[in-house]
């Protein structure tokens, strides 16, 4: 792993954190209006929150270059990390409401499958149809 490859997975990362923490506090917003009131400190948190997911996340993706694993234990293996980084945050930054009971646990959880796994899925399609983009020209 060289250094500007590490560099840009942490880019990649924050980016992608931040992203999906300000969609899903844009949702909130929007979803309830009359009842949302974000302080400083919870911008903050938010935004140094989604930065440390997506680390867990991007970093955990060096996976992917090993040969020696099947894709499924590789997806098995960045998911389990990224999502473990992403509970314990949400638990620590109170975003999961884990004093409300079990329903909305189970509801955030699900949630955040949802989102990991529409994130995964497109980036897999990105890097896919680059991989058939670049083999395409090679063979030409």
């Amino acid at each position: 792993m060289d250094s500007i490859e590490l560099i840009k997975k942490l880019a990649l990362g924050a980016f992608v954190g931040c992203f999906i923490v300000m969609l899903v506090m844009v949702l909130f917003s929007i979803s309830n209006p009359n009842n949302v009131n974000f302080s400083g400190v919870d911008i903050i948190n938010a935004f140094l929150g989604s930065i440390v997911v997506g680390w867990g996340f991007s970093l955990t993706g060096f996976v992917y270059d090993r040969d020696d694993l099947a894709l499924p234990l590789q997806v098995l293996f960045q998911m389990g990390i990224g999502f473990i980084i992403l509970f314990v945050v949400a638990v620590y930054l109170h975003w999961m409401p884990i004093n409300l009971g079990i329903n909305p646990i189970v509801t955030w959880v699900i949630i955040a499958f949802i989102f990991g796994a529409v994130f995964w899925c497109s980036f897999y399609i990105y890097y896919y149809l680059l991989a058939r983009s670049i083999n395409k020209k090679l063979s030409n």
